[in-house]
């Protein structure tokens, strides 16, 4: 008889966004005449059309896929060599970063490598999350089988919770018991909060310390507009020994429909293996790529090379700029309602104190309802998150505007 894994029945309702989606159609189901007033604000997808300069390179890419003599078949699973080169260069070494080449492995997206990346991790670690945290990173270990059962709260047994709140600027503090596995998330999903120099430089600390692994997600990096906030965990002396790091292209080059990201393993990260011994990652995860997965299709690594070039780097300046404008928009309207409000000055989420007595599920409702407009629910991203909701700035500016507008009318 074929089994199930049973760890996917331990997993809490839907996932969040699909969540969102669900009660979204039937408002609009109840309520035709709302559908076409309806703004999107919850989910962190893009709006603005992919720069010239990728769509240039994406041509011609396709023109060559096009003769015989220039056609690519299978690509080396791990990236190819102009774009591993064109990242370690321009992300890394040109800011002082000591990342090789080969370290980089480019897939199509940060959310499926904070996934698989326990492919190459044992059964018995200790699993350390921020809260309110990026719903991926609890559910892959649920469904990997590294938890207990959840609580009506939405918490897991066998997870190290890190309390993120207002008192403590929404940055997870180490804490006085053993993690093994730590996620962190900065410019973090889903408050906006930055992490500073000495905030990071204690994480590692904790992590050598504890011979334990910082899985660090920098998808939203290029937001950082603050010269003393990092954009890396490797300006961090010491994290090459201890930290994994999560990039992506979709938030800066607009690729949330072309699919491009990587991940960086540094050869000088090891753990231990079931006999004590120290084992690195590097081949761990390279033998991981190059037995389930096939590569990024060569026409988008193009794509994503071409976001390195001096066109690219001043159209993608172009696209944040556009983006972190929305977010000055709206968190002038949420101050302006007289609730408190974080993040969004740099990051691209602004995450708002909703009024009190409220849910965050009536929160939603509550603007759903009044304002057509869709936000996403705090307690979606974890207990502490109860009360609160997010608000994205990937939007047009006219829809920036109209929300702001409707979000100041709306009787609070």
């Amino acid at each position: 008889m074929a089994r199930l894994n049973s760890n996917y029945f331990k997993l809490k309702a839907g996932y969040l966004f699909p969540e969102i989606g669900r009660r979204v159609k039937a408002f609009t189901d109840a309520n035709p005449a709302d559908a076409a007033r309806m703004i999107r604000c919850g989910i962190g997808d893009v709006t603005e059309p992919l720069p010239a300069a990728v769509r240039a390179a994406m041509h011609a890419a396709v023109d060559e896929m096009g003769a015989r003599e220039s056609f690519r078949g299978y690509g080396p699973e791990q990236g190819y060599e102009f774009l591993r080169r064109a990242i370690a260069e321009n992300d890394y070494r040109a800011r002082g970063i000591e990342v090789a080449d080969d370290e980089i492995f480019v897939s199509d997206g940060s959310k499926c490598d904070c996934g698989n990346i326990l492919d190459i991790f044992g059964h018995d670690n200790r699993i350390a999350v921020m809260d309110p945290v990026y719903p991926v990173y609890v559910d892959t270990n649920v469904m990997a089988g590294h938890t207990g059962a959840g609580d009506e709260a939405g918490l897991y047994d066998g997870l190290v919770y890190l309390p993120c709140t207002a008192e403590n600027g929404f940055v997870a503090t180490v804490p006085h018991e053993r993690a093994d596995i730590i996620y962190l998330c900065y410019p973090n999903n889903p408050t906006g909060a930055t992490a500073t120099r000495a905030q990071l430089a204690a994480w590692v600390d904790y992590a050598l310390a504890n011979d334990a692994v910082i899985l660090f997600d920098a998808a939203y990096e290029a937001y950082i507009g603050d010269p003393e906030i990092p954009h890396s965990i490797y300006e961090i002396p010491g994290a090459r020994k201890c930290a994994v790091e999560f990039r992506s292209f979709s938030k800066n080059g607009g690729f949330t429909g072309v699919r491009c990201a990587f991940t960086v393993v540094p050869k000088d990260l090891v753990c231990a293996d079931a006999s004590g011994e120290y084992r690195p990652l590097h081949p761990l995860w390279n033998r991981r790529f190059s037995t389930k997965f096939n590569g990024v299709g060569y026409v988008t690594q193009r794509a994503a090379e071409a976001l390195y070039s001096p066109g690219g780097k001043s159209e993608v300046a172009a696209l944040i700029g556009h983006y972190m404008g929305n977010a000055a928009i709206l968190l002038e309207a949420v101050r302006a309602c007289g609730l408190a409000v974080y993040g969004g000055t740099n990051a691209p989420y602004i995450w708002v104190r909703g009024p009190q007595g409220l849910t965050s599920w009536e929160i939603f409702d509550k603007v759903l309802t009044g304002a057509n407009v869709v936000v996403t629910p705090g307690s979606g991203f974890g207990p502490a998150g109860e009360g609160y909701f997010r608000i994205s700035s990937f939007n047009t500016r006219e829809n920036a505007l109209e929300v702001s507008a409707r979000l100041r009318a709306l009787a609070w």
